[in-house]
């Protein structure tokens, strides 16, 4: 079923628990319009407040292009200086919010380059066709990877890589980016979607708050010494431990069948 929050670039569907955002501009290579990059930010809202929504999948529409970044067309010339959105908290922000505990799933099926791939770069898990392009394009237009693509890339794949690649603006192809552990998988476009949705799936039948707590003890576990990643495992494995999915799942492992998860 759509969304309130479907708008005609950005596609918003919601199966069971999982909600699936898909760039819908194939004609501009799904780039990033005002208006898609203000639904983009609605969206990721509605994921973090919405009870029912477990996992996100963000892909793009067509088997062409994943997201091409910014649509240089359509983006105007600011209209503030650039200290007053960092102070007022009004810079433009089309990745996941911090803190963002949600998995998230980038099902890249087609050309990701700029925004595209730093989109990609800040989802948990990411899944492509063979058919796939990767690139950090900005510095040919006299800009800079500004919504992590800098910090992300570096991180996930090898530094030589990843400094050819942002200082050239050259892409890799797919069988590069899974070759380096840019993406997990790779899938033929026509199976792509019903990969990613699986993928979903299989994450929803965990329990919810364990996925959660997972995520965010590898990722703030992966910035600290081992010995307080170690204890933030512990807490949150505490904290897992008295609460009523906990005891769902020992009670249906006993009875031999699946968990009824309820996130609490």
């Amino acid at each position: 079923m759509s969304d309130p929050a479907d708008t005609p670039g950005l596609g918003v569907t919601r199966d069971d628990h999982v909600l699936t955002l898909t760039l819908d501009r194939p004609s501009a290579g799904n780039s990033l319009d005002p208006a898609t990059v203000a639904a983009l930010r609605d969206a990721w809202e509605l994921a973090a407040t919405d009870e029912d929504v477990w996992v996100v999948v963000l892909t793009g529409a067509g088997e062409r292009f994943f997201c091409t970044g910014s649509d240089l067309k359509k983006t105007p010339p600011p209209q503030r200086s650039f200290i007053a959105d960092v102070l007022n908290g009004t810079q433009v922000q089309i990745t996941p919010p911090e803190g963002f505990l949600k998995p998230t799933i980038a099902a890249v099926n087609g050309m990701a380059v700029g925004g595209g791939l730093e989109l990609a770069l800040a989802c948990d898990l990411r899944i492509a066709s063979t058919t796939a392009q990767f690139g950090l394009s900005e510095v040919k237009v006299g800009s800079l990877a500004g919504q992590g693509g800098t910090q992300r890339l570096m991180r996930a794949i090898p530094q030589a890589v990843a400094m050819k690649m942002l200082l050239t603006g050259q892409r890799i192809d797919a069988a590069d980016a899974h070759r380096l552990g840019l993406v997990s998988d790779l899938y033929e476009p026509a199976q792509l979607a019903s990969a990613a949705a699986e993928l979903a799936r299989t994450i929803c039948a965990a329990a919810p708050l364990s996925v959660r707590a997972a995520k965010m003890a590898a990722t703030a576990g992966a910035s600290l010494p081992l010995r307080d990643g170690l204890a933030l495992e512990n807490q949150l494995w505490g904290a897992l431990r008295d609460t009523e999915d906990r005891l769902e799942g020992r009670q249906a492992f006993a009875e031999k069948r699946p968990p009824r998860w309820r996130a609490r």
